[in-house]
């Protein structure tokens, strides 16, 4: 008898709701609901509005039960750091979102009281604004923390709103290791962290693997697949033997990007520190990469300058175009600007080179930076780990742009294989079949 498994896909731009199964030894795939998503400007503040999330999740597994009535189980993934505080079964609104300048005030407070050396040391993850450990602190110079008795990452909190009857579930290990709040060598909350930044430590219990059971709902069970995108992304890469290794690298392309490779254990050395690598949880194994600005900067230039032309014409103008200029696109300026052309042509400016002209121009400028920055990554990370690449796996959005692709082949040395398949969905059923497998054991 066939069995049936739904992955939710949720990203900052958009949701899925994909049916696998396996059939003559492969894994098949349907998508059978779409949703847009975004971030919401209330009060001056970048927000989700979770209750649509909710409602949409909720829409699209009654249209896979339309259509797949015997459903096993389902499972949630989401971008990383979000998340939402509870008091007792209410959650606690707004839910902002990782690109909202809130943090601004915290950084400083937590350096002070933890510089950014000693955190790295402990936790190996990468410094970005937006991380988990600074928006509670936020929370906690806001007085936002004050009565809450608990706090979910976005995925966990929309599979616990799906189990009504469940109390609220732990936290999830590799969504977990997005927050800055896990030690590196012991893959669980750091203890001394969270005492020194003077945050409730009832809020930081165990941490639950992947497979892990949450409840039912509406007769399917529920359950924990790697729930970080990036870590379900590189479950799903149909990688080569040697997988576990030495020569092969990952980039999940997409509104970020995400290029690493899977280690035995985290680096946590001052070089890495100064590379701004990050070392998050696996399956398994740690995945050691860097967080690199991905589709965002193409997705907001078609969004100002070209909104009714359609990829494939804009990475044909981009082809087109002969225009030189690069910019560094990990520069804090392109995280949420006013117009991305006005803060792109102002940091070309800057730098010598003329404004563009074209849509073209703006284009070739996006993704020729990108690549630049894909291949000065690749060789820090050569340099880190002590160990030659040879192949660069690339999934999702961006792999489907030959242009991109081409380029990043001659930026960084490597054979590049693109494979533009929903990996992040692949991930997620992978592990809810394991599951149901081993429970059947």
């Amino acid at each position: 008898m066939t069995r049936y498994y739904l992955a939710i896909d949720i990203g900052a731009s958009s949701g899925r709701h994909i049916v696998g199964w396996q059939e003559e030894g492969a894994l098949r795939t349907e998508e059978v609901y779409r949703f847009k998503n975004g971030v919401t400007e209330a009060d001056g503040h970048l927000t989700w509005d979770v209750g649509r999330l909710e409602r949409e999740v909720r829409a699209g597994i009654d249209a896979a039960l339309e259509k797949y009535p015997g459903l096993e189980s389902l499972s949630i993934d989401t971008w990383g750091v979000d998340y939402v505080l509870l008091k007792e079964r209410e959650p606690v609104l707004p839910c902002y979102a990782y690109r909202d300048s809130r943090t601004e005030t915290a950084v400083p407070r937590v350096q002070g009281l933890l510089p950014f050396e000693e955190l790295y040391a402990r936790t190996g993850v990468q410094f970005q604004p937006f991380n988990t450990i600074y928006q509670l602190y936020a929370d906690k110079l806001a007085g936002r923390l004050e009565g809450v008795t608990g706090w979910l990452m976005m995925p966990e909190y929309l599979m616990w709103r799906l189990c009504e009857s469940a109390p609220p579930c732990g936290h999830e290990y590799t969504n977990a290791s997005t927050t800055g709040l896990l030690n590196a060598a012991t893959g669980e909350f750091d203890l001394e962290i969270i005492k020194r930044l003077g945050l409730p430590e009832s809020l930081f219990g165990e941490l639950c693997q992947p497979g892990t059971p949450l409840g039912e709902y509406k007769g399917i069970k529920v359950l924990l697949c790697p729930t970080h995108d990036t870590a379900s992304a590189v479950e799903g890469i149909p990688m080569e033997d040697g997988a576990e290794g030495t020569d092969q690298l990952f980039l999940s392309s997409g509104t970020w990007s995400l290029l690493g490779a899977k280690l035995p254990q985290a680096v946590t050395t001052p070089e890495s520190r100064r590379a701004n690598f990050s070392n998050e949880g696996g399956v398994g194994y740690i995945r050691y990469l860097k967080n690199i600005m991905g589709m965002w900067m193409a997705n907001n230039l078609r969004a100002e300058l070209c909104p009714g032309e359609d990829f494939p014409a804009i990475v044909r103008a981009a082809q087109e175009s002969a225009y030189p200029g690069l910019v560094d696109v990990t520069a804090q300026r392109f995280m949420a600007p006013g117009s991305m052309s006005g803060e792109m042509s102002a940091a070309l400016a800057e730098s010598g080179f003329d404004a563009p002209k074209t849509c073209g121009d703006y284009f070739r400028c996006a993704y020729r930076s990108l690549a630049k920055c894909y291949g000065e990554s690749v060789r820090e990370l050569e340099s880190l780990t002590g160990r030659k690449y040879a192949t660069l796996y690339i999934v999702g959005g961006g792999a489907k742009n030959d242009f991109l692709n081409r380029l990043t082949e001659e930026e960084t040395g490597l054979r590049v294989v693109a494979l533009p398949i929903e990996a992040t969905a692949l991930g997620n059923l992978k592990c809810q079949i394991r599951a149901e497998e081993e429970s059947q054991c």
